[in-house]
Formats: C-alpha cells, structure tokens, sequence
C-alpha cells in the first residue's frame, strides 16, 4: 500500500513538473513570435512626413471679418471664412427641415465667426468658387460649384444642385486666438 502512495505521489509531482514546462516553453514561445513580428507590424505605421501632413496649425490673425482664406490640409483645399454677423444670422435663420443634408450652423462650427470647411464639393469632388471676394457664391451667398451647379449657403450646407451632402468640417481646435490647429 505505502508502494501505491508512493507512486501517486511521484505521478502527481512528475505531471506538474511537465505542465510547468510547457506553460514556460508555450510563453517563450509567444513572446519570441510578438518580438520577430514587431517589425512588420511597426512598418506599417504612417511614416514620419505622413504625420507631419495630418495637422496643420494656421495663424487668423490677419483674417478680417468677412475675409476667407484657403490652406491646405493632406492636400486638399480648407477654407476659413471670418463670417460677418449678417452670414452667421442668416446660417442660423435657416430652416434646416428644408435643407437636403439637415444640420444646424451651430453643430458645424466651434466659433460663430469662424466657418472651417474642407473645400472639395461632394459631387464629383470640384473645389467651388466663393473665396475671393470676386467669386460668385452662388444664390445663398456661400460657395458655388459651376461644375454641375451646387449651391452652398454661409454655413457650408448644400441648398441647390446635385452635390448630395454639405461641404465637410475638418477635426480642428482653437490653440489659441489666433491659431487654429486642423486634424
């Protein structure tokens, strides 16, 4: 009898001995494999130019009301309007259950007087006219593709034509002031 307990007591032993072994050899295992593929997993991260290209810091400072702008923003056209008070009245005086993409002016702008939008129109992706003080803005006094005929008002919103949403608004923040930081 004191045989059979013994040879339990051994089996017992031996078979923890072996599980410990594998759970080492298995973890080994993993951690060899983590640290062989972490250079391809890294390599496909954005390269350092890519990051410097996804945010853009402008400085509106010298933008005076009623004055729009154009940077660039990972190659497309971003405009920045400084609205005059009679652009931000009628953005907001706007019934937005008659407009074909609904969205009230004040979810598309952090600052009543700053409009920022990505100037591509969502039709066939022109960049539209009403930048320059010379351009036609179209019928609601925002920006006009004459590619096809869209109509935005001062808030960015499709009116007329055939784009089938607004101008989008870009991620950006405040820094300062003065100094907006895009994407």
């Amino acid at each position: 009898m004191a045989n059979t307990a013994h040879s339990s007591t051994a089996g017992h032993g031996e078979g923890t001995r072996r599980d410990f072994l594998y759970l080492t050899a298995g973890a080994f295992g993993a951690v060899g494999t983590g640290l062989a593929l972490w250079p391809f997993i890294h390599q496909m991260n954005p390269s350092a130019d890519v990051l410097a290209l996804s945010t853009t810091e402008v400085d509106i400072t010298p933008v005076v009301e009623g004055q729009s702008i154009t940077v660039s923003w990972r190659g497309k056209p971003v405009f920045i309007r400084r609205r005059t008070q009679a652009e931000i009245q009628a953005a907001r005086a706007t019934n937005i259950n008659e407009l074909p993409d609904p969205q009230a002016d004040q979810a598309r702008v952090k600052k009543p007087e700053w409009l920022i939008l990505v100037g591509v129109c969502t039709h066939l992706g022109c960049v539209p006219l009403g930048q320059k003080s010379t351009d036609p803005r179209g019928e609601y006094g925002g920006w006009f593709c004459p590619c096809h005929g869209s109509h935005y008002d001062t808030s960015g919103r499709i009116r007329k034509g055939p784009a089938p949403a607004n101008l989008p608004v870009p991620a950006y923040e405040f820094l300062t002031d003065t100094t907006v930081r895009i994407g």
